[in-house]
């Protein structure tokens, strides 16, 4: 049985994007089953051209790169539903098709048993 591990965005700020997209990238790498869920407040980083205006930092990977990685490697990558009214945005404002809008309650049900819990 695969370990699942889930990785929460609750923050605007590049500090809360880097581990989020290190730490699911990580667990992806080790053959988890990856759940990374978007608060509200980390609503920025699903956006278009979001992640462009941070740039590489410095000795740390490419923001875009591990985001296209995670979910090219099939991490489970949800926004919150409640971010779409707060945040005035609709799903077309979001990067990538593949982003899932979900309220919290479907998304822990599906990341029920996971052995490993990450909030940045």
């Amino acid at each position: 049985m695969t370990q699942k591990m889930v990785v929460v965005c609750n923050g605007d700020e590049p500090k809360n994007i880097m581990p989020t997209l290190i730490f699911a990238s990580s667990g992806l790498a080790l053959d988890y089953e990856v759940h990374v869920f978007f608060c509200p407040a980390g609503t920025r980083w699903t956006l278009k051209d979001e992640l462009e205006k941070i740039g590489t930092p410095k000795g740390l990977p490419d923001p875009i790169k591990l985001f296209n990685d995670i979910l090219d490697l099939g991490a489970r990558v949800v926004l919150c539903e409640l971010a779409l009214e707060n945040k005035g945005i609709t799903p077309e404002d979001l990067r990538d098709g593949r982003i899932l809008i979900e309220k919290a309650p479907p998304f822990l049900m599906s990341a029920e048993g996971a052995g490993m819990t990450y909030v940045f």
